[in-house]
């Protein structure tokens, strides 16, 4: 069954909330949503009070490591944690309290080209079982391609279910935000949820695009249940008028057939 999964975003130590294309590397000329006057230690707590679990904290760009661990101290072995993750620090980031790293950019060189000599390095440092892979992705005309460098770098990598089954042997997961809607709260792109659905392997987290609470049910029945949601900047606790967070805690507990009931 298709769960919620949350989500600490952190920028500049603030947790934060934006459009997922207009972080750029070099520039970083930001399109932001919302700003929290709230720690990510207050949501850590959030979270672990509420039983969600699975949830991830994503560092985009510097100055975001001491906020990190504030949120993994908070809520130890409850979060998965990303942003510059390599296999020189991933170690110390779990044992900072993380339950997986999850790896993107690392595993690329500097033109985007896959390199999987470096995804075996660092299934040998954590293992599989710690290890979430980010494969957020752009649209193009024959599909998606993961894109790095906060979504800005397209690389060879193209999201497929041949793609999915290769890199399943090495990963307890995957951690797929749709860039090109990341923020926007127009909707979810429906025909990747599709596509992770009918893979059907390992766990699979989908982000980006969420309109509605209904958005949950969506997603269930285009993955046939397989791949959970993240939500942001549509959430109340984020500042949206969207979704209420107590209404998708509530989902995880109940249920969407019982939900829509009550």
């Amino acid at each position: 069954m298709t769960k919620f999964r949350p989500c600490i975003d952190l920028h500049q130590g603030k947790v934060k909330q934006i459009v997922g294309g207009t972080l750029d590397s070099a520039n970083e000329v930001l399109r932001t949503n919302f700003v929290s006057e709230e720690s990510p230690a207050f949501y850590a707590k959030l979270y672990r009070e509420d039983g969600l679990r699975g949830g991830h904290v994503i560092k985009l760009g510097a100055d975001n490591d001491a906020a990190a661990r504030e949120a993994l101290a908070a809520y130890p072995r409850g979060l998965q944690i990303g942003g510059g993750i390599t296999v020189d620090n991933a170690g110390e980031w779990l044992e900072a309290g993380a339950s997986h790293v999850i790896a993107t950019s690392c595993l690329f060189d500097k033109q985007g080209n896959f390199q999987v000599e470096e995804l075996d390095r660092l299934v040998a440092e954590v293992g599989k079982d710690r290890l979430v892979l980010d494969l957020s992705c752009r649209r193009v005309e024959d599909g998606w391609v993961v894109a790095m460098n906060r979504w800005q770098t397209l690389t060879d990598l193209s999201v497929t279910e041949q793609t999915l089954s290769e890199l399943a042997a090495s990963c307890d997961e995957f951690l797929v935000h749709a860039a090109d809607v990341e923020g926007k709260c127009e909707g979810i792109d429906e025909g990747l949820v599709k596509l992770l659905g009918d893979w059907g392997g390992c766990a699979v987290t989908y982000a980006g695009g969420v309109r509605s609470l209904a958005d949950l049910d969506t997603v269930e029945r285009l993955s046939q249940g397989r791949v959970d949601l993240t939500i942001g900047s549509a959430l109340d606790i984020f500042g949206g008028d969207l979704v209420d967070y107590a209404d998708c805690v509530q989902f995880n507990c109940a249920g969407w057939v019982e939900f829509l009931n009550e």
